[in-house]
């Protein structure tokens, strides 16, 4: 299992390397290939990596001690067990296709830059498998740092638009808020527990050392990292704003990694969550509302990367409902249901942006169905899948989401159900949008229309399989399966809680969800198939369309007081006290020396003077004192 771990690791940070290093010399055909290969075989051997641990149980691995102290000991281990093996598959799997997808998407760029595109694929990919894999907080944070580093390069790759260059480093200041809330937990764990091993933090021993206080602190500092990494209010502007990157990269970061990490890192340290009610509810209101607003802003967008982006964070909060009424298993199920119809939607997205020769605007789009046949009845699955109907893999997982988040407080389950009915009627707004109607484009558009490259529709075709039978892993009892994710996931997140709800209870609730669900999606295929969604003209649907002005309001409270506070430092503090100092400094012995130069005038009278007068006062100082510092003393008392 060993080599088996590393091979995992070390193939997509050999083609990073290769990639990177060899950028000015391969030909994009190598590239891709390489790129590509290195990609699928990390996959190959997570395959591997799950059966052993089907079989044979939880591993973990040590190489060596990457901190030894005497007070502190952080192994170098990597830990492959029920959960890590999971996001192994989704992470290479789905992270396989995308690279397969961008082999034929960003054919255009030049060779060099076609390898820079693909080593910080590869980087990210081996950032996120080390995020996953680490068997404590540090390893888990290095990873974490990798993939906010690599999300700034991918997001800003076209750095030669100043536009993009300011969505890069909007990411990665509002991932470094979050990420400072997960390194003090960190410190807090090392300080009241001296280890950060999950083996040795996550038992209830450890838990016993700590007090209420400790826990609650721990827990939500590690849902501010959370919140920042996978996009909760307020830390949630970075992701739209993402959509500055390549359409592939988008589907990288919003399906199989980057955002999922909050998740995960919350779903692995469940022990800790479950000891603290209060940040349980925290994240729940935070999650419901994150959820509903940003669904209300997809509802109005007319980009079809930003209504994507938009519905990512609904469904990341979603997911965090799941983890805040306690479905671990529930949230984990949705990340990789998710991580299949988002990638899907995002590949179809950039397939038709790739056919309209790069136009967004779905009010210019119409009428592709016949022209994209495979794009459209993928992208229509992925559509059915998130709208949550049966019985493709969306239905499944939220509906485990909503029956937990009813057992909690049936006012989560309402406001879960309103953002379900939100989330069918904008995908099926851009769904009709897009490929119903007749073609709203310019001729020269329609004229050269033409479905993707097989390297492009091959990644949708299996992505739409997924989606639409993802949701078998996770069929309930009552439904006559046996969730085997659920089961599965036992050794992490513990045995099934059981909701204390009735069969018949669960299929009316059920009932009632895809009813809305349905009905919502029939309401926008009816009245967006013979219109357009212009700007909106009332008052709500304004505020809708302008995202809540929450930008704006960032801008206002805390982007430009800053800016003017960076400006005093830089204009006053650094230029007119720190310089003003150090040049001041300079101007004064500049000063002195040109005064003290004229007793040099080269008159030997002067010379003989100062000679005699300093002879005279040595021998003072020799006569009436037996030192000269006793001397010094002497005139500093007087």
């Amino acid at each position: 299992m060993k080599i088996i771990i590393a091979f995992i690791i070390l193939w997509p940070f050999a083609g990073f390397l290769f990639n990177g290093l060899g950028r000015n010399y391969w030909s994009k055909k190598v590239i891709a290939y390489k790129a590509t290969g290195y990609i699928v075989a990390s996959f190959i051997a997570s395959i591997f990596a799950f059966i052993q641990v089907q079989n044979h149980g939880a591993v973990t691995v040590h190489y060596f001690d990457f901190i030894n102290t005497a007070t502190v000991k952080i192994p170098f281990d990597f830990k492959v067990d029920a959960l890590s093996s999971l996001f192994l598959l989704v992470i290479t799997g789905v992270g396989s296709l995308i690279h397969l997808y961008s082999t034929a998407y960003m054919k255009e760029e030049t060779a060099p830059h076609y390898a820079r595109y693909f080593s910080y694929l590869n980087l990210f990919i081996f950032s996120m498998l080390i995020l996953v894999l680490g068997d404590n907080y540090v390893i888990m944070f290095i990873g974490w740092e990798g993939v906010g580093l690599c999300s700034y390069l991918l997001i800003g790759y076209w750095f030669t638009n100043g536009n993009y260059n300011y969505a890069a480093k909007k990411a990665f200041i509002m991932n470094r808020i979050g990420d400072l809330g997960f390194l003090l937990a960190i410190f807090w764990l090392i300080v009241k527990l001296g280890t950060v091993n999950y083996s040795e933090v996550l038992t209830a021993d450890s838990l016993a050392k700590l007090s209420s206080t400790d826990i609650t602190g721990i827990a939500l500092l590690l849902f501010v990292g959370a919140m920042g990494k996978s996009a909760q209010i307020p830390l949630f502007t970075w992701l739209p704003d993402a959509m500055a990157g390549p359409t592939p990269v988008s589907a990288l970061i919003h399906a199989a990694t980057m955002v999922t990490a909050g998740i995960y890192m919350i779903t692995r340290s469940n022990i800790l969550y479950s000891h603290s009610e209060l940040t349980q509810n925290i994240i729940a209101i935070i999650g419901i509302s994150t959820a509903l607003l940003a669904a209300t802003i997809a509802i109005k967008q007319n980009d079809i990367k930003k209504v994507l982006a938009y519905s990512t964070v609904s469904q990341l909060g979603y997911m965090f409902l799941g983890l805040g009424v306690g479905a671990y298993s529930g949230a984990v199920f949705h990340v990789i249901t998710h991580a299949f119809f988002k990638a899907l939607l995002f590949l179809g997205a950039g397939s038709v942006i790739h056919a309209m020769h790069h136009e967004q605007d779905i009010r210019k789009m119409g009428g592709l169905k016949s022209k994209l046949p495979i794009t459209h009845i993928t992208f229509l699955i992925g559509c059915i899948a998130i709208a949550g109907v049966p019985p493709f893999s969306g239905f499944f997982s939220k509906d485990e989401i909503l029956a937990a988040a009813f057992a909690k407080s049936p006012i989560y389950w309402v406001l879960g159900v309103i953002g379900a009915a939100m989330t069918a009627f904008y995908m099926f707004r851009l769904y009709t949008t897009t490929f119903l109607g007749n073609f709203r484009g310019t001729p020269d558009q329609e004229n050269h229309l033409h479905e993707s490259p097989q390297a492009m529709t091959l990644p949708l075709i299996l992505l739409a399989i997924a989606s639409a039978l993802a949701g078998a892993i996770g069929i309930p009892e009552m439904m006559g399966g046996h969730h085997w994710l659920s089961h599965n996931l036992i050794p992490i997140v513990g045995e099934p809680v059981e909701l204390g709800l009735s069969h018949s209870l669960e299929w009316t609730l059920m009932a009632v969800s895809v009813s809305i669900a349905f009905i919502a999606l029939l309401l926008a295929i009816s009245i967006y198939k013979k219109k357009t969604d212009e700007e909106p003209l009332t008052a709500l649907g304004k505020f809708f369309y302008h995202k809540w002005h929450i930008d704006e309001l960032y801008n206002e409270v805390i982007v430009q007081p800053l800016n003017r506070f960076a400006g005093f430092l830089k204009n006053i503090i650094e230029k007119q006290v720190i310089d003003g100092a150090v040049n001041g400094t300079g101007k004064l012995v500049q000063y002195s020396a040109r005064k003290v130069r004229l007793i040099q005038n080269g008159q030997v009278g002067y010379y003989i003077l100062f000679m005699v007068a300093g002879i005279i006062l040595l021998f003072m100082i020799w006569f009436n004192d037996i030192s000269i510092l006793h001397f010094f003393n002497k005139l500093t008392k007087n």
